[in-house]
This record gives C-alpha cells, structure tokens and sequence, in this order.
C-alpha cells in the first residue's frame, strides 16, 4: 500500500527540571521600625491581610495578634508572595527584620509522586517566584521557579522548578509530567491551536451528516430533471467510488485510501491537481458549487457562524473556551471510532435541491470531522513516541447499495531512537462497517515487525459463529502474505470505548 503522508507532531521542548528542596522560613524587611512591639527574639501571630507585587519583591500587610492580645499592623518587604489571608508565625530579628514561618506550612514540592501524577499527567501552575541561582562564570543561568498548581490533587501546593529561562511572575504556565522529577513545557502558542482544533473539531461534528444519507438521495434523484452542469457533477460523484470487490487488490485499496478526501489540500498544497477528479471530497465539494445557483432562493447552509458576533466577545470568548478545553463535551464524541451514524434533513419530495445541498455540507463536514480528529490525536505520547493518526471514511458500492467504510490508521514510532536508526512502527488499524447480511461490523488489528493480531466485533450472533469459522481460512491467507499471525478473535458486542486522547488543556493568561 503506498504510504499516506501526514503532519508529524512538533518536537518536545525543553523540560524543566525539579530540584532537590525549598525553605519555607522567609525573612521580612520591615518598612517601618517595631517601636518597642517586639523586643529581638519575641514572637507572635499574624495574618497576611494584603499582598501587592512590586518589581523585585511583594509588600505585604501583617495583622499582629500580641501576647497581651492587643493587636497592631505592618508593612514588609517579602522575597516570595504570600497567599492573602495566611496565618503566620513571625519572630523579630532586629528592630526593621522579621523571620516568618507559615503555620503548618508545607514545604514546596521538589518532586512528583507518579502514582497520583502518572506520566502524561497535565499540570497547570502559576508562577509565583523567580530568581536566577547562584551559578559560576562558565555555567549557563539557571533560575529558581516557585509554582502555585492549579489543577491535580496537588492544587493549592507549591511547586520548585529549575528553568534555563525566566518565567514572568503571575504568568502561567502548563507542562506534561515526564517523570518524578522532570516535566515538558507546552509553550502558550501550541495550546491556542489546540484550541483552535477543538473548536473546529466540535463545529464540524454538529454540523456532519452520513455519507449514505447524500449517496442514496442522489441515486434516487432523476438526474434527468437536473441542470447539465449538476448531472455532470452527481455522475462525476458517483462514477468515483470503488466498488467493494475490487477493495481487495492492495493497489486499488491504496488509491481509495487516497481519493477518500483525507488528502485533498495536501495535495492542492503539493501541486498535484491532476489527481484531484478521482478525489471524493473534491468531487463533493464542486456538488455543492453545481447545487448553489442551481436553486431558485439562495439558501444558508447549516451551521454558519457569524464571524462579528464571535470578535465581539474577545476575550472573554476564548477565555471560556479555553476554560473548556478539558470538559467533556462535541469534542469527545467527535475523537470517538467510529463516527455514528447521523442522517441530516432528507429531501421532502424529489428533486428538493435545497435538501440535496444540506445533505452535501453535512457530508462534507463529516469529511472534515474525520480530518480533525486525526490532528487532534496525532502527538507526542507521555513516553515520547510519535504517534500518527489518519481517520477517513471510504463509501463503496457493493452490487446496488453503497457502504460507507470508516477506517482509523496510527503509526507509533520510538522518538528516542537516533536519526541514523530504522525506526520501528507499531501499527494500529480500525475499520467499522455495516455490510449486508452481516450487519455491523468493527476490526481491530495491531501490527510491528511482521506480527499481527487482531479483533472482529459484530452485532449479531449468527454473523459472530460465521466469522468464527472463518478465521481459520483468514490465518491462512494473513501467513500466505508473510505475516506472523498471532490471536484472531470474533467477539459479539462493541468493542470498549476508552479515552482517544492523551493531551487535554486549557490555558490563557489571566493578566492579558
């Protein structure tokens, strides 16, 4: 099968690292003397009524609580920020410095436990502190991160980072865990296109419709009746699709995967024009061009935004998208295998071109959800390896019907492995059809190094103790191929839905 180029997954930056410990004595310039309050070595209560940041440091506002029970406040200089509201203990040190001790204070976390933060964990954080550390000459700077985190069981903790770069004070900041005591830095600008994906991504799936749904409204239409121009384009629709018995030469499965419209502004990008007249999604697309002045009142397609509206609402609307990112919500369903089946409007009586055109932007917003949800599962996996996705749906004829085909393909490479090595892939590949008299089936497969294994789910019993056997025909024809063949199952049911994603998110910068 000819190999289907696609977006390889961005290089992970550079980690930051945990240190060893963090002290959580402070020591407070004060910037007005005791006046006899407290002598040396006294101490009392206080509380952290206010905390304003300056450019080097915080001035926070103590309320003392004195042994005698009067009560007295002061203003300080403090290295680090206090959480408003804090309950402390404070010792004098001279008449214009105080030691200060956080009651119960926990020590800043300078490593992850793995077994409540498992790697590929995202974690979330503001920066509270930064200051460059004591480092010689010939070294690079290292700077001390103090972190408050966000999310996790851990919310509410600190958190000591090493970083080779100076974060800003009040920024925020998200990483992936990639160890006890290591985690990766996901720059702002890769979040906001993930951002961008999912919103997309939820879009389209509202808006999809089945294939079958446009493919048997078309046969069904006279096309006698239609402008030449339309018929040329139903025809050009039509003629295109593969039929189901020639799917099994690998070179003719080759050119479906590729004509399926996965591809198609890759190789517009490419220059590869020429091919494009065999190209489902092209040929949808200019459907849809023939359908629009071919009736008789302009008509909306469904879903359209209103772009005005949507840059009225900046920044709040991204900073609630954004808030939304890791809620379970169209996004889920859309990363879900397979796509469910979804009818849109049908046509009333035939000949209804405004229901044809409906039919065809849901088809094409189904093409898009496929081409979606690849992007959104293509990514670095916690172990860092590569990991590909290409998701399409293949309609094909078989005798008079038309069977959309939905096929989910993931390469997963070792990103440790050095340039000059032959990377090994561990392929996975999910196909869900429903064929007649076997009602709907789902294949799970799994191949490296010349191994495969695999799964058949159906819905039916009788399917279920037919496929059984003939699994021993497929082994023999999967070993015929040169294939080292290991489990091959049927199972009735579904197969299980897990999580399709590792990576979920949300960030913006409150202060913007």
């Amino acid at each position: 099968m000819t190999e289907i180029s696609g977006t390889r997954p961005l290089p992970p930056s550079q980690p930051l690292a945990l240190p060893a410990q963090n002290a959580a004595d402070l020591a407070l310039k004060l910037l007005q003397p005791l006046d006899g309050l407290l002598a040396a070595g006294e101490s009392a209560e206080a509380e952290v009524v206010a905390v304003k940041e300056t450019a080097q440091s915080f001035q926070v506002l103590l309320k003392l609580t004195l042994a005698n029970g009067s009560q007295a406040t002061l203003e300080a200089v403090s290295p680090q920020p206090l959480a408003q509201g804090s309950q402390v203990n404070v010792t004098a040190l001279s008449d214009t410095r105080l030691a200060m001790v956080l009651k119960s204070a926990e020590a800043a976390l300078g490593s992850l436990d793995l077994e409540l933060l498992p790697l590929g964990t995202l974690v979330q954080g503001k920066v509270v502190a930064s200051e460059r550390a004591a480092q010689g000459k010939a070294r690079a700077a290292v700077y001390q991160v103090l972190v408050k985190l966000l999310n996790t069981p851990l919310a509410g903790r600190q958190l000591s980072l090493e970083s080779p770069r100076p974060p800003v004070v009040g920024s925020l900041l998200s990483a992936q865990v990639q160890g006890s005591r290591m985690l990766q830095f996901l720059p702002l600008a890769t979040q906001l296109d993930q951002l961008e994906l999912n919103l997309q991504l939820a879009g389209q799936q509202r808006r999809q419709g089945s294939l079958d749904g446009l493919l048997g409204a078309l046969q069904a239409t006279n096309r006698e009746n239609l402008p030449e121009s339309l018929r040329v384009a139903v025809d050009k629709l039509l003629g295109a699709l593969p039929d189901i018995r020639q799917l099994g030469d690998p070179k003719v499965l080759a050119q479906a995967l590729e004509n399926s419209g996965a591809l198609l502004e890759s190789r517009l990008l490419a220059g590869q024009a020429g091919a494009l007249p065999q190209d489902f999604k092209a040929n949808l697309l200019r459907l849809v061009a023939q359908l629009l002045p071919a009736l008789p009142t302009p008509a909306s397609l469904p879903g359209a935004g209103t772009s005005t509206a949507v840059a009225q609402a900046l920044p709040a609307f991204i900073r609630n998208a954004l808030g939304a990112l890791g809620q379970a919500n169209a996004r889920q369903q859309a990363l879900s295998f397979p796509l469910p089946s979804r009818l849109a409007q049908a046509a009333a009586e035939e000949g209804d071109l405004e229901a044809l055109l409906k039919l065809a932007a849901a088809a094409v917003s189904r093409l898009q959800t496929h081409q979606l949800a690849s992007l959104a599962q293509t990514q670095v996996t916690p172990e860092g390896n590569l990991l590909t996705t290409w998701q399409l749906e293949v309609p094909m004829r078989n005798q008079q019907d038309i069977v959309p085909l939905q096929i989910k393909l993931q390469q997963e490479q070792d990103g440790r492995q050095e340039k000059h090595e032959r990377k090994e892939s561990l392929w996975r590949v999910e196909l869900a059809f429903d064929l007649a008299p076997l009602g709907p089936l789902q294949v799970q497969a799994q191949l490296t190094q010349g191994s495969l294994s695999g799964q058949l789910w159906t819905e039916r019993a009788d399917t279920a103790g037919l496929i059984e056997r003939e699994l021993p025909y497929l082994r023999d024809r999967l070993q015929a191929a040169g294939l080292n063949v290991g489990e091959l199952a049927c199972r009735q049911g579904r197969p299980p839905q897990g999580q399709r994603t590792t990576l979920e998110q949300r960030w913006v910068d409150e202060t913007a």
